[in-house]
């Protein structure tokens, strides 16, 4: 089993769009089985909410069911339990450096490093913006799950039966250059 976590700060609009279009991608594959996804946030502001209306809204246009999943905070069992780390923005990635110890560091990383199709590192936190800025990021959120779930399926494939840590599996996921 691979474990993922999609992080931003308050787990209401960017992660938790990650989330339901991984675990979206992952039910077209069939590999609900095989890798386990969830979301926090850095910060603690949104705990036990449902993700932002507009959030919803964007996401439910395209399919994709958010209104089960509340905000929670990432903990501190998190950064062992989780063999992929993902942040949607470089402060939230400096942020769980500062709580991960450094011998697990290998497990955190950018989420946009897997998309294909932009070039930026950074998923742009739509909260205070036009609504439009929802829409946007699920393109880039769409794009970059796609890239991920590539990466984990051929993980899966070449690595049958050959069990690693998570670091270790953090380090031989490819990311798309």
């Amino acid at each position: 089993m691979i474990k993922v976590l999609f992080v931003c700060m308050g787990n209401i609009c960017r992660s938790p769009t990650a989330e339901g279009v991984f675990r979206h991608l992952l039910r077209q594959k069939n590999l609900e089985d095989k890798v386990e996804v969830d979301s926090a946030g850095t910060h603690g502001y949104h705990v036990g909410e449902a993700p932002d209306q507009r959030t919803q809204r964007a996401a439910a246009s395209r399919s994709y069911d958010l209104s089960d999943m509340r905000a929670r905070k990432v903990a501190a069992q998190d950064l062992d339990y989780f063999d992929l780390i993902l942040a949607m923005d470089q402060n939230n990635l400096d942020a769980l450096k500062r709580i991960c110890p450094p011998d697990k560091h290998e497990r955190l990383g950018l989420f946009m490093s897997y998309s294909k199709n932009f070039d930026d590192d950074e998923v742009p936190d739509p909260y205070y913006g036009l609504g439009h800025g929802f829409d946007l990021v699920l393109d880039m959120i769409e794009d970059a799950a796609s890239g991920l779930l590539e990466g984990i399926e051929q993980q899966l494939v070449g690595k049958a039966g050959d069990a690693r840590s998570g670091d270790q599996l953090a380090a031989k996921l490819d990311r798309p250059a």
